[in-house]
């Protein structure tokens, strides 16, 4: 089934998952008329539940995702994922904080930023494992790619641990396109813009 729901360029969205269910989002951020967005996400799982939640940012000069996930029941999973498209004038921020209450859990976050232009974007995250969450396992990635000399790209990842029983890792990468990849697909006819756009298609 395929909800579609209109989100308020401010509003606070909550996700509550009770025992044992499950929940996919996909959150589009595109339109002639997004300009400034700050979205609050308040998202809670009770045991053995599982969300998947995905967030594309298309359009919009300035955008800010505040992501605040609890694990509360034991078996509960949480994935996150994100991908920014931001160009000349834009600012794209997520700010994620995810807190594993229970042991037994699992969390990943992936976010990935394409940033032409004078595009800017900003990644804060926080995996936060609280002293009695042993067994916990959590992931978190930033990675970006940036496609012109003035684009910028700035990532905190981070890790807040009291337990000692744990699976996690965080880490991030910036880059920018690879000439060695461009010169290949030049020598093999195909033009000079599609081959930008097909290397920022496979980072994607």
């Amino acid at each position: 089934m395929r909800q579609e729901f209109i989100i308020n360029p401010e509003a606070t969205v909550r996700v509550e998952l009770e025992e044992h269910s499950c929940a996919e989002y996909v959150v589009l951020q595109s339109g002639p008329n997004l300009a400034e967005s700050e979205v609050s996400y308040e998202i809670s799982l009770q045991e053995g539940a599982s969300l998947k939640m995905v967030f594309l940012s298309l359009d919009g000069t300035r955008l800010r995702n505040h992501i605040k996930a609890s694990l509360r029941g034991r078996q509960a999973s949480c994935e996150l994922g994100g991908l920014c498209l931001a160009g000349d004038a834009q600012e794209m921020d997520f700010d994620v904080l995810m807190t594993h209450l229970v042991p037994e859990c699992r969390s990943s976050q992936l976010f990935k930023n394409i940033i032409g232009g004078s595009g800017v974007t900003r990644f804060e995250g926080l995996i936060k494992v609280v002293r009695d969450a042993q067994k916990t396992e959590a992931y978190q990635a930033n990675h970006n790619l940036l496609t012109s000399d003035a684009a910028r790209a700035f990532t905190r990842p981070q890790l807040e641990i009291y337990a000692d029983d744990v699976k996690c890792s965080h880490g991030a990468t910036t880059g920018r396109l690879n000439p060695d990849e461009l010169f290949y697909m030049r020598s093999r006819g195909i033009s000079a813009d599609e081959a930008v756009l097909l290397q920022q298609m496979a980072f994607a």
